[in-house]
């Protein structure tokens, strides 16, 4: 064999073990990621806040506390309408007959639920508040027996109702509206501006006064 066919021998071993080499370097290498691919762990999202967690961390879910939602019925809803009926929630009001504020609350009984000066009471909204809780209060109070009685049924074709009897007594006083149950609704008091206990017990029917009421 001459000199020029060895080198030629030789120089093709050399270029097909390179190859092969190269080939299994090439093949561990794709193995090799291939592995760490599979056994990364996918990106994880938490939904509170929209915040991402990288791989390999652990996620810890927040607490969901929940709150209580006042019924669209309820507490808040019913003093809106009544105060808008009685003054278009106006707190500055003051009537032709001289209620006062955006509850329209007369002097005599403003006296008995201790407030004397009218001028103060009629600059603060929040004792305009304070006070129509409190004489919620002192009506559910006095008719509470009426209510044990009468609610749910019919009197004179309304409904009777804790918020419909106490937005009456609102308008007439807890007197007027015992009379109403006494009468069988035939006795229907009516305020100078031809409200009466009736329309205002059917207007303000079904109102959950339950957060405000005290048992």
């Amino acid at each position: 064999m001459n000199t020029r066919l060895l080198n030629v021998l030789m120089y093709s071993l050399i270029i097909g073990i390179s190859l092969m080499t190269m080939s299994n370097v090439g093949a561990n290498l794709l193995d090799k990621e291939t592995k760490i691919a599979v056994n990364r762990e996918p990106q994880q999202f938490i939904a509170y806040g929209f915040h991402t967690m990288g791989p390999k961390h652990s996620v810890k879910k927040a607490k969901v506390t929940s709150f209580p939602i006042e019924s669209e019925r309820g507490f808040d809803a019913f003093r809106t309408a009544l105060a808008f009926k009685e003054s278009q929630g106006k707190y500055h009001k003051v009537n032709s007959l001289g209620y006062l504020g955006k509850y329209q609350f007369g002097k005599s009984t403003l006296e008995q639920l201790g407030v004397n000066d009218t001028l103060y009471f009629l600059n603060s909204p929040s004792l305009q508040e304070k006070i129509f809780v409190k004489n919620l209060n002192y009506n559910y109070k006095v008719l509470k027996d009426f209510l044990e009685e009468y609610e749910g049924k019919e009197i004179a074709g309304v409904k009777v109702t804790t918020s419909g009897a106490l937005a009456a007594a609102h308008l007439s006083g807890p007197g007027g509206v015992k009379r109403f149950f006494r009468t069988k609704g035939r006795r229907n008091n009516k305020d100078a501006y031809g409200s009466s206990v009736k329309a205002y017990m059917k207007k303000f029917a079904d109102y959950d006064l339950r957060t405000v009421l005290k048992s």
